[in-house]
C-alpha cells in the first residue's frame, strides 16, 4: 500500500484489477437451460401466492420495474405475464465453479464476492502481453463458450473502480478506467455509487451541498472526518480514486443465518418462539457444513413485521443458546408488537486462532423463500 511521508495515500496504478460480474446470473442460467424463455420476462424466487421474493430477473421484466428483494406479488402485478421460476441453487452452484473454472486460466488471484462475481488481479499475467483488456474480453468469450451465459467486466486500477467500471456497459459488455483516466472520472462520479454510502448517508451528504467526489474533495478530509469519523478519511480516498485493497483470495465469513417468510404472518410473540425450534435445526445443519474453523462471538434474530419493517437485535455470546434467541426474540417483537411475516436468526463468527478459510463470505441474495 503506497503511502506518502505524510501519511497520504496516493494510487497504485501499476495494479490491473478486473471484476466479473455474471448478467442477471439465475435467469441467465434459467434461459441457458430454456431458450423459449430468452425473449419473456422471467423472475427467479419464491411464490407469489406464499409471499416469495425475486432474487434475481432478466432484462425483459426489469423494464417493467421489477427487481432484486422485490416482493414476488408486486412484481406479479407490474407484469402479469411474468414467469417466476422456483430456483436451483445446485445447477447455479455448478455454473459458478465453471466460471471460477475459467478465471484461473489467467490468474490464481481471485476474491469471489458471490456465486456470480469475483475480482481478479491480473497485475502479472502474461497472457495478451499482460493487457488486462484483452484479458477480459477473453473470459468473457470463454464463459459464453463454456457455460453458455453472458458476464461483464470493469478493468481499473484498483477494486473501487473496477467494481463500478462493471456496470456501466451492462449487460455482455466492459469498461476500462486507465490510470490516466481515474481523476476525471471520479471527479463526477455521485456519491451513491461509492461504497459503503447507504440511503442515510446520501441524504445527509445531499443535505451538506455533497453531489459527487469533486465535492468531497473540495471539502477535504478534515471536514469530512468531522462530518463522517473515521468514515471520512475512506471517503476522501475514493474521492481521489484511491483504493488499495488487496484481491484476497482467504475470505473470511462473517456470519451464518437462516430465516423464513412466512405463507401467514405469526400473529403474537407466542407463535414466534413456537418458529424458533425449527430455525435453530436449520441453523445447526448450515453450521456443520462450514468450512473452515470458527468461533460464535455473537448470536441475532432478525425480524420484519407485516408492514415491511425491520428490526434485528445481538447479543454478545461463545455459543448458539436456545434461551438466548428466545429472549432476543422477545426483545425484536417489543419494537414493533404487530404480525411477523418474515422471522431469521443466525450467529456473527470471528475465525478460531488455526483458521485458515477460502469461502464465500455470503450467497448472491437471501432468497427469502417461503416456508
Amino acid at each position: 500500500m503506497a503511502r506518502l511521508a505524510n501519511s497520504e495515500f496516493v494510487m497504485d496504478s501499476s495494479r490491473k484489477i478486473i471484476h466479473c460480474d455474471c448478467d442477471c446470473f439465475y435467469a441467465s442460467i434459467e434461459m441457458r437451460d430454456n431458450p423459449e424463455l430468452a425473449n419473456l420476462p422471467i423472475a427467479v424466487g419464491g411464490s407469489p401466492n406464499r409471499r416469495g421474493v425475486v432474487a434475481t430477473c432478466n432484462y425483459e421484466a426489469r423494464r417493467f420495474g421489477i427487481h432484486s428483494a422485490m416482493a414476488a406479488a408486486t412484481a406479479r402485478k407490474l407484469c402479469p405475464d411474468l414467469i417466476i421460476i422456483r430456483p436451483d441453487m445446485e445447477k447455479y452452484r455448478k455454473a459458478s465453479l465453471l466460471i471460477h473454472q475459467v478465471f484461473q486460466n489467467y490468474t490464481q488471484l481471485i476474491e469471489p464476492l458471490s456465486l456470480d462475481e469475483a475480482f481478479l488481479d491480473v497485475s502479472e499475467c502474461s497472457q495478451f502481453d499482460g493487457s488486462a483488456t484483452r484479458i477480459a474480453t477473453a473470459i468473457r468469450a470463454e464463459v459464453r463458450d463454456t457455460v453458455g451465459i453472458t458476464i461483464s467486466a470493469g478493468i481499473a486500477p484498483n477494486k473501487f473502480l473496477a467494481k463500478i467500471a462493471s456496470d456501466w456497459e451492462k449487460p455482455d459488455g466492459q469498461f476500462v478506467i486507465r490510470p490516466e483516466q481515474v481523476s476525471n472520472f471520479v471527479a463526477k462520479l455521485p456519491v451513491k455509487k461509492l461504497h459503503g454510502v447507504g440511503k442515510v448517508t446520501a441524504a445527509r451528504m445531499k443535505r451538506l451541498g455533497l453531489e459527487n467526489c469533486s465535492d468531497l474533495k473540495q471539502l477535504g478530509k478534515e471536514k469530512l472526518c468531522d462530518y463522517f469519523g473515521s468514515f471520512g478519511e475512506r471517503l476522501y480516498n475514493l474521492s481521489l480514486g484511491i483504493d488499495n485493497r488487496e484481491v484476497q483470495t482467504e475470505r473470511v465469513r462473517k456470519s451464518v443465518s437462516v430465516e423464513n417468510t412466512y405463507a401467514k404472518d405469526l400473529p403474537s410473540l407466542e407463535s414466534c418462539l413456537d418458529a424458533l425450534p425449527e430455525l435453530e435445526l436449520q441453523l445447526a445443519k448450515r453450521m456443520k457444513n462450514l468450512k473452515g474453523n470458527y468461533q460464535v462471538q455473537k448470536q441475532f434474530v432478525k425480524i420484519k413485521f407485516h408492514d415491511f419493517v425491520g428490526t434485528t437485535v445481538e447479543m454478545i455470546s461463545p455459543e448458539t443458546d436456545p434461551d438466548n434467541y428466545r429472549a432476543l426474540c422477545a426483545q425484536g417483537f417489543a419494537r414493533g408488537d404487530r404480525p411477523v411475516r418474515l422471522l431469521g436468526i443466525g450467529v456473527r463468527l470471528t475465525p478460531a486462532a488455526d483458521s485458515s478459510t477460502t469461502e464465500v463470505e455470503k450467497d448472491q441474495l437471501s432468497l427469502g423463500l417461503e416456508s
